[in-house]
């Protein structure tokens, strides 16, 4: 019997997780039939349609369009949305991938449902339950069925919390598959000519935690720090929106060199994979871009206190400081005279977690 399987996603992230596991699925169409639900929850085009393409991803069967709003209300839209969607489809197997509220929504609705989940990238931990998608992964993990762990820390996490071990499978990080299969494209990106970039000699920088973001303060002291090192090394920074919106507040720019900080508009996977294989350091407060940039053996420097992926910091290049400026100014002075930290790839961050995944679903 053909198993059939719905796989949601949200957001950015979620799709460089769920590509592989798609393309690996419809290579064993005789046991699997995939069915892609986007909840809406990021949609435009930078956000949304271009990843699809970029990444090679069909598009969604079934599209809910929630949108943006309260973590409560998006939550609830997904919710009523997403009980339609599998009540239609009633699949034998719900994916979810991450820790956005597309993630926790569906997991509620496919449990009540009587509709096993399986959680891939399961375990992870910041133990900041202030950060919304901790409540995610941690509602999550408790529903699942299946719970697909990225690194050795999500096994002890698991462990500790009582999950039956039999649930739970070290698979390795699934987000490296889709690095892995973009290297070759992404050397195709005029990115680094269209800014006037040479390899090894500039920075990137992404911010967009609402810890970092909302508050001026932070935001503004942060930024001011960031140009400080933009005198020395230029310093690319393609703006979330979020964080765009907050910038325009209070004359903020006004109190930054504007030719020590490239601003420009979020990029496309490609794009953006280009820019940070070939910087000198990234300066960021995302989950994804620590694991990337460990991959890649590229600094990272993390600004934030805490961060659910510490296998970056045990094993990987990434170096967490939180969003304190001299830290910062002292770390980005490190790299640039030559003396960045070192590290090495984690276990099963080599491209074929999805095949590792597909294997355990066939039995």
């Amino acid at each position: 019997m053909v198993q059939k399987l719905a796989l949601v996603v949200g957001a950015r992230p979620n799709f460089m997780k769920a590509a592989p596991l798609m393309r690996e699925l419809r290579k064993h169409s005789s046991r699997f039939e995939p069915i892609l639900i986007h909840t809406g929850q990021h949609y435009d085009t930078k956000m949304s349609d271009l990843f699809f393409k970029e990444l090679g991803m069909p598009l969604p069967d079934i599209f809910l369009g929630v949108g943006s709003g309260t973590h409560a209300e998006q939550t609830a839209r997904i919710m009523i949305e997403m009980e339609k969607a599998l009540q239609t489809v009633r699949p034998h197997l719900t994916i979810v991938f991450g820790d956005i509220n597309s993630t926790m929504a569906a997991s509620i609705v496919a449990a009540k449902l009587g509709i096993p989940v399986a959680h891939v990238e399961a375990g992870l931990r910041s133990f900041d339950n202030g950060m919304p998608e901790e409540i995610n992964r941690i509602v999550t993990d408790r529903l699942s069925d299946l719970l697909f762990v990225s690194e050795p820390s999500g096994l002890r996490n698991l462990a500790s919390e009582g999950v039956a071990s039999e649930k739970v499978h070290f698979v390795g990080n699934i987000m490296i598959d889709s690095l892995i299969a973009s290297l070759e494209a992404c050397r195709k990106s005029p990115i680094l000519e269209q800014l006037s970039l040479a390899p090894g000699k500039y920075v990137v920088l992404t911010l967009h935690r609402p810890s970092n973001v909302d508050n001026q303060h932070i935001l503004t002291d942060l930024l001011v720090a960031i140009a400080e090192i933009g005198r020395h090394v230029p310093v690319v920074f393609p703006c979330h929106p979020r964080t765009a919106k907050e910038m325009n507040k209070g004359g903020m720019l006004d109190r930054i060199d504007a030719n020590a900080l490239r601003i420009t508009e979020p990029l496309g996977y490609l794009e953006f994979l280009r820019l940070q294989s070939e910087s000198l350091f990234v300066v960021t407060d995302s989950g994804g871009i620590q694991e990337e940039t460990t991959y890649l053996q590229i600094p990272c420097i993390t600004l934030r206190y805490n961060t659910e992926r510490p296998v970056t910091v045990d094993e990987g290049t990434n170096l967490l400081i939180g969003p304190e400026p001299e830290k910062l100014l002292h770390a980005a002075g490190e790299i640039i005279a030559g003396r960045a930290k070192k590290g090495r790839i984690p276990d099963l961050w080599d491209g074929k977690t999805a095949e590792r995944i597909v294997s355990l679903l066939g039995k």
